[in-house]
């Protein structure tokens, strides 16, 4: 019993379910990290792929098996008219406004790219977009009522 006095022992378990917000933030923040990597990879020119995993039925055997494929990952940015790049954040579907009637971010390079979606991610994950992401979730969800 000794080694364990060192250690500071509380009464909390680990929560079973995750508040709804908590769980739309975490999504929200892995697809951020993947338009940053696959920014980071067009930079540097590697391609950037993920992959997952998907069931597919063997035609002459009829068994289900799992394969690996390559996850397609749309860019979220454009190119402008003036040669600037303007990134939207996206959920689902959605756009989200980040601002009243401002739904891009504009930046001059690829290099302020990066800079821009990590500084999204940072306010992502601090709760600063809960309530777009509330938004984005509720008309989200809204069409696939009957």
């Amino acid at each position: 019993m000794s080694a364990l006095t060192a250690l500071k022992l509380v009464a909390l378990k680990k929560p079973v379910h995750q508040p709804a917000i908590v769980i739309r933030r975490n999504k929200l923040s892995s697809r951020l990290w993947e338009q940053i990597q696959l920014a980071k990879g067009q930079m540097s020119g590697t391609p950037f792929v993920l992959m997952k995993f998907r069931s597919i039925k063997d035609k002459e055997t009829g068994i289900r098996k799992h394969v690996e494929v390559p996850k397609r990952i749309k860019p979220w940015w454009f190119q402008t008219e003036e040669g600037k790049v303007c990134v939207s954040i996206r959920y689902g579907a959605c756009t989200i406004e980040l601002a009243k009637g401002k739904p891009s971010i504009q930046v001059d390079s690829a290099e302020d790219l990066i800079k821009a979606l990590e500084t999204v991610k940072v306010a992502v994950e601090a709760g600063d977009l809960d309530t777009q992401i509330e938004l984005a979730s509720s008309s989200l969800g809204s069409g696939f009522k009957k």
